[in-house]
This record gives C-alpha cells, sequence and structure tokens, in this order.
C-alpha cells in the first residue's frame, strides 16, 4: 500500500512540477455571420519565464500570436514568431495590444459558446509545454478587463 501511495503522490508532484505556466481570464470576442477573423485575450503567467511560440484552435485554419504597432500615424497588427513570458510577470494579452488572432474561422461564434485554443510555451530550458484553454466567447464590442 505504500509504494501506491509514493508512486501517486510522485506522479501528482510531476504534475505540478510539469505545470509552469498558468493561464486565466481567456476569452474571444464573438463574431457576425460571415465574419473571418477574431481575437482572443488572456492573461498568461509562466513562473520560471519562456516564451508562447504557437496556437492553435479547431474554430480557425490560422491561429497566430499577434501585435498592435505603429506605423507612421497607422496602428497596424501583425504576426509575431513569439511572445516573451517574463518569469513570475502576467503577460496580459488584450485589444490594442498583443493578443491571438483567429483567421478563417469555420463558424460564428457566439456570446456563451466556448473556444478550445492550444498554446505551446517554450520554456527557458528549451521545453515545450502545451496548456488547453478554453475561452469564453464574449459579445462584441467587450473591453478587456480593467487589472
Amino acid at each position: 500500500m505504500l509504494s501506491r501511495t509514493a508512486a501517486l503522490l510522485t506522479l501528482l508532484l510531476a504534475g505540478a512540477a510539469a505545470a509552469q505556466t498558468r493561464v486565466s481570464d481567456a476569452w474571444v470576442r464573438a463574431t457576425v455571420a460571415q465574419q473571418l477573423g477574431t481575437g482572443a485575450f488572456m492573461r498568461i503567467t509562466s513562473a520560471q519565464g519562456g516564451r508562447l511560440v504557437a496556437v492553435q484552435s479547431p474554430v480557425a485554419r490560422i491561429a497566430e500570436v499577434h501585435e498592435m504597432v505603429m506605423q507612421g500615424d497607422v496602428m497596424a497588427m501583425r504576426a509575431i514568431e513569439s511572445l516573451e513570458l517574463p518569469a513570475g510577470k502576467a503577460v496580459v494579452l488584450k485589444p490594442g495590444g498583443h493578443h491571438l488572432m483567429l483567421m478563417g474561422l469555420n463558424q460564428q461564434l457566439k456570446p456563451g459558446e466556448t473556444v478550445p485554443l492550444t498554446l505551446v510555451v517554450e520554456g527557458k530550458d528549451g521545453k515545450r509545454e502545451t496548456l488547453e484553454v478554453k475561452a469564453a466567447v464574449r459579445p462584441l464590442g467587450t473591453e478587456a478587463p480593467k487589472r
């Protein structure tokens, strides 16, 4: 019995040690019929630091990490290869800033639904962690929470 308990405890501790990144407040902006793209937003905290290197979702043909930048007098959006996650500090993905872009949507996204997202975070040690996130679909016009 002791060896079974010890084995279970070892598995639990290993799982806790492997989960270096937390995601909270995940949401996706709702769409209208025929709309092909939308944004996903959240708070990501990596205990040891790393980089968000990939995102996928079954509701979109393309999912990318994006940033908003000024090009002259115009605000523009562009894909980036990765997003730095400083150790222990929350990185907020929000409208008008860093966000996840879902393009080539397979369906209209309606308030009250959830969108599955798969995030890949690469730690400072080069190891990759995959996070399964369920993001709530919020109505059009929803702003980022004030924090």
